[in-house]
């Protein structure tokens, strides 16, 4: 397993793609944070009533601005995790990993463990740029930025744990849909716009408003304990353990799912 790691290691850092898809992470994370703060808390300026949306207090509005790099950035780490293993479809280097190392199990386990580290430096980078300008933008308007309160590290800190979480989901993902295009399409609509329009339509029919809550990206948020949907009324968050152990659910059933299929294929 040592040597299934350190190879896994190594494809990982070896190719441009971890940074660039870093340092997108970063910018869209800051961006939007930085956004939503400005728009939140220049409210009253803008034509609203208050900083905060109704039924939100000034806590849960920084706690939602900082968790917007789960709410909208989790779709990197997920990227890079599927990239783990469809770039090596893609390019066929799977025979060379698979012929080395006959313990197809071993190497699906070694990809989900070796992304890990770098999903967690994506979930410590993108929450410090959400972080950065959200609070920026707070302290502009003479908002309260909470960062004084350890609670809302604790948020925080939940927040780079989903967006670890995340990447192992991507293996999972990638291991059960290998198309490289058809798994990073998949993923980009689910993510920005299939997701979001059923939190939304879910979190208006009272009978299912629950179901919303496990979806992944709420089990995401749920984890940093606010959400930028479920503040426009879009159903109400799992605890932050239980939405852990969802998004951890995902990424094994999906993973469970391509060791059977994908990883249990001849080669050719």
């Amino acid at each position: 397993m040592t040597a299934a790691l350190a190879s896994e290691w190594r494809k990982l850092l070896t190719t441009r793609l971890w940074w660039v898809l870093l340092a997108c992470m970063i910018a869209g994370a800051a961006f939007m944070a930085g956004i939503v703060a400005f728009s939140f808390a220049f409210a009253d300026q803008l034509g609203g009533d208050s900083a905060a949306p109704p039924g939100m207090d000034d806590r849960s509005m920084a706690a939602t601005i900082y968790g917007l790099a789960v709410s909208f950035g989790y779709v990197f780490p997920a990227i890079l995790g599927a990239l783990a293993v469809t770039g090596e479809v893609r390019h066929r280097t799977i025979d060379t990993t698979v012929l080395a190392d006959p313990h197809r199990g071993r190497i699906i386990t070694a990809k989900m463990i070796a992304v890990l580290p770098m999903a967690a430096v994506y979930g410590v980078a993108g929450m410090a740029g959400a972080v950065a300008t959200g609070a920026t933008g707070l302290l502009v308007a003479g908002s309260p930025t909470y960062l004084d309160d350890a609670s809302m590290w604790g948020s925080i800190g939940m927040g780079v744990v989903a967006l670890t979480v995340w990447g192992f989901v991507g293996v999972g993902l990638g291991a059960a849909v290998p198309h490289q295009v058809a798994v990073i399409v998949a993923l980009i609509g689910w993510t920005q716009l299939v997701e979001p329009i059923l939190r939304l339509v879910l979190g208006l029919i009272e009978p299912l408003a629950g179901v919303a809550a496990y979806l992944p990206g709420a089990a995401g948020d749920a984890m940093v304990g606010a959400s930028f949907y479920s503040s426009t009324g879009a159903g109400d968050l799992l605890a932050p353990w239980a939405g852990f152990a969802v998004l951890l659910a995902y990424g094994a059933v999906a993973a469970v799912i391509g060791w059977l299929t994908t990883f249990r294929r001849d080669l050719t």
